[in-house]
Order: C-alpha cells, then structure tokens, then sequence
C-alpha cells in the first residue's frame, strides 16, 4: 500500500525549525571522578612547589612585579607564597562576558555555561581537493568563513598561520580578516606588547569603541600556554601584563604531555599544571586586579613507544575531569580541549576528538579549544573535519536546549487515536511538530542503502568537502561598513611602512 502524503496546507502551517547554538547551558552535572579531599591535597600540592621549588619566569618585568608583592626572586627562579596566589584567586572574577560586534555573538564566562572553539594555531592545512600544505591567508580566510557560517562555533581563533606573509605584518593581515569576515571574538597571539597593542588597536577602531569602553568589556583572547615544567616564558609573561591591563581576556593553559612533560600519572601531571597556571593566575592579577581569565589544562599523555602525543584517550579526560574539579576549587571558569593525533579526517579522528570533546562536557568546561578540524595534535586543520565536527557539537549543543514539561509532550491524544499495530506518521500531533521536532543533520545521511547508492554513495568526508565548497561560494557578507574597512586597510598600510612589529622571541 502506498504511502499517503501529507497536505501541502499541514506543511505550510508547520513552522520551520530554529536553532540557536550561541549562548550554550550545560545540562549536565559535573563528572568528579576524585574525591574532595584528593582535589584539595592536590591544591595543597601546587601551592607547596610554588613556594619551595618555584618556576623560572624569563621576563624581568613580570619578576620585578611579583618582587614588588612580597615574591622570593633568585635570578630567573621565582618563589610565590600561598598568600600571595590565593590572594590572586580572591580577585579574579568568576565570570564575565566576551564581547562581539554585537549581543549575538556575545558570549557568557563561568562556571556551568559551554562554548566551542574549532581547531587554532595549526600550520598546515588540508582538504581532499587541494591536499596538505602550509597555510596561507587564503587558507585562513575560508577556514574563518566557515567558523562564521556554524552559530556553535563561538570565538574566532587564529585557525592556521598565513605562512605566505612575513612575521612583522601577519598579526595585521591575520587580525583585519578575523574582524572583516566574523562578529565572533577573535583571540590574539601573545607574541609581544607591539603586536598586542596594534590587534588592540585595529579592534576598537573597526568595532567603535573609545579606550574607555574597550578596557571595560573584554572583546578579545589570548590563550597563554606555560612551558613545563615550571617555566613561563618572555612572550607568555608580556602577555599576562599585556592583556590583563588592556582588560581583554586570558586562557592561561599549561600544555602538559603525560609522562613527557608531566609525571606518568594523572594526579601527578595535574598537580604540576595547576601549580602552573597558578602562578600565570597570580601574574595577571598582579598586574592588573581584576582582570578576566580563565583557569585551564590540555592535559593528555604521550604513546610510550614513540613519544608522540595522543589526544582523546582515557588519560586525557581522566586529566579533564580533575583539571574541572580543581576549577570548581578555585571557583573561577575554565579551559579544556578536545583535538586528535590522527593524521586523516577517519574513523580515529573522530573518535579522538568526540572521546575529547564529551569528557570535557561531562567535566564542566566552560570553553572547549579544538573542538573541530584539528589533525595531527595540531599541525593540520583539516577542512572536511571541521564540518564533520560540527555535526558532532551540533548535537551536543541540542543537549543544551531547554525542554518543555508541557502536558502536550505526552502526545495522550495520539496515544489514543493510534490503534494497536498502527503507527503515528499521520497523527495530528505528529504532523503539528514534525518539521522541528528532530535535530536536521548537516553531514549524516539516514537514506537506506540504495538510496545512498543512487545519490552517488558518498561517505561522510565526500558530504563534508561538498557542504564547506557550498559555504565558500556563498560567503556572509563582511562585517563593518565600507569606511571602518577601508580604515583598517590603511591603517595595515602605515604600520608596514614603518617596519611592523617582529614577534617577541
């Protein structure tokens, strides 16, 4: 028996689906796989090496502040009491907002909300059409096209290095694309006060702010990375003092690689990571009280074998689970990450980063980095996982979403109109919300197998390069108008004459 079609007057009366991926909710508890008094031992822990051992600090300006609070300083090595860090915790704000070109794209900091991040300082780039290579600020352009295209990709990082424009002006071109292309928060390199100073500068002239208006409200990031074990080096410290006095924002992220970098254990890498970003903590309030940051990790371990990172292993969200429990400790909002070691956009890519994403889910992360596209532990960002990725925060991001306690969910009537045997495609209940009851996939295909055959048999990689060519040859329209464009443009144009800024080594 055929099936009978529904009324072009009930879909027309269906409203279409809408979905807003922006301001995400996590709705689940956290997951505290150690107990409290571990946790706090642990705290304990970090404080002790901070005041015993201490960590070398390369920059002497950042010596000379924490010299200035009371700090022990022997040459590079800095010594910080317990006082001085938790006084630094006491005023760092437990929650803020990121600001975008406009409330949309705001995005809400603290403990409990969720934001996504795609992959970020990687070289290379890849897709199936044009294969591995350096990036370039062609690369970048498309990438920040598609990462304005998807609303659960929340900030703008800097997605792959324009290889093709030399070190002094690629913040310039870097930063005028980001602005031009996206209303998302573009994060910033920390690679010096010059540098710094002229993204900060390019931002409030093309978004209208006074200096007033942009020290008040963080529009931007800077993902601070120490360099364990206990170390902080010049460009990361200049960073610290940088961002925090400009109020823009700080993700301060030990990269500590389990058995590597870090001892072989779990409470052990954490212990020396906390201890870490403790420390960056105590920097950017000293330099500047106050000032919004999130604690972080990227914690994972290393293949014993080769020495190579992995990423999305049972080590690496057991490590998220107890970087969010020291989080909570502190009480301050937090940095995970997700990623993959795979070299191919496969089946262990997506495991990897799914494996990675959903821990930091289920540990409470307020921001999770390389959350889509990253390959090889961060030397490639790959244009078909990318958008394969989405797919997978798509469906997270569903998970956030208020749901309805209204007696009409029960669907009672249709329960009762539906004889044994039936079914319920032609219901009127049914036929009320089919349209958006269901999360629409942007990659999936759920046609049987000779549909698919029929369709050309395209696995999801194929989809995936089809969906992100379909997304570039219509781009969103640029942000700002002609004149704050132009003005960015020639405001490129004066800083090359001059010389541009080199990266702080």
């Amino acid at each position: 028996m055929p099936r009978r079609r529904r009324s072009d007057s009930a879909a027309s009366s269906t409203p279409a689906r809408s979905v807003a991926y922006r301001k995400l909710v996590n709705p689940f508890p956290a997951f505290t796989p150690y107990s409290d008094a571990f946790v706090a031992h642990i705290h304990g822990a970090a404080m002790d090496i901070l005041a015993g051992q201490g960590l070398r600090l390369w920059l002497p300006e950042a010596r000379d502040l924490l010299h200035a609070h009371g700090a022990r300083i022997e040459g590079e090595m800095v010594f910080l009491s317990a006082k001085l860090v938790e006084q630094a915790i006491k005023t760092a704000p437990c929650a803020f907002t990121l600001r975008g070109a406009s409330e949309r794209y705001d995005v809400p900091i603290a403990l409990g909300t969720l934001c996504f991040h795609p992959g970020s300082g990687t070289p290379n780039a890849t897709d199936a059409l044009r294969g591995r290579r350096p990036g370039s600020q062609a690369d970048l352009e498309e990438l920040l096209h598609l990462t304005e295209h998807f609303d659960v990709l929340h900030t703008l990082p800097p997605i792959v290095e324009a290889q093709d424009i030399s070190p002094a002006l690629r913040h310039l071109h870097m930063m005028e694309a980001m602005l031009r292309i996206s209303g998302k928060i573009p994060s910033i390199y920390g690679r010096g006060t010059a540098q710094a100073l002229d993204c900060f500068e390019m931002l409030r002239r093309f978004r209208g702010m006074t200096q007033e208006s942009f020290a008040a409200q963080p529009s931007s990031y800077c993902v601070i990375n120490t360099n364990s074990p206990r170390q902080i080096d010049q460009p990361m410290a200049q960073a610290l003092i940088d961002f925090a006095r400009a109020g823009q924002a700080l993700i301060i992220t030990p990269f500590t690689l389990i058995g590597a970098m870090a001892p072989i254990t779990v409470p052990g890498a954490l212990t020396l990571s906390h201890a870490e970003a403790l420390a960056a903590i105590t920097i950017a309030q000293l330099a500047s009280p106050g000032a919004p940051l999130m604690y972080g990790t990227f914690t994972s371990n290393v293949h014993m074998k080769s020495g190579a990172p992995a990423f999305g292993t049972p080590e690496h969200v057991r490590a998220t689970a107890l970087a969010g429990q020291l989080a909570r400790h502190i009480g301050l909002p937090w940095r995970s990450a997700a990623g993959s070691a795979s070299t191919s956009n496969d089946a262990q890519g997506a495991s990897e980063t799914l494996m990675g994403t959903w821990g930091a889910l289920m540990a409470g992360a307020t921001t999770v980095l390389h959350a889509a596209g990253w390959l090889e532990g961060g030397l490639a960002i790959s244009y078909e996982k990318l958008i394969t990725d989405v797919e997978a925060l798509n469906m997270i991001a569903e998970l956030c979403q208020p749901l309805s306690e209204d007696e009409s969910e029960l669907g009672l009537e249709a329960i009762l109109e539906v004889q044994p045997g039936g079914h319920f495609f032609e219901t009127p209940h049914t036929m009320a919300r089919y349209r958006d009851a269901f999360y629409p996939p942007i990659v999936h295909d759920y046609a049987n197998f000779g549909t698919w055959q029929e369709r050309g048999g395209k696995d999801a990689a194929a989809r995936a390069t089809k969906i992100w060519q379909d997304i570039l040859a219509n781009p969103t329209p640029p942000q700002g108008s002609k004149q704050s464009r132009k003005e960015l443009t020639d405001f490129i144009q004066k800083r090359a004459e001059e010389g541009g800024a080199l990266p702080l080594s």
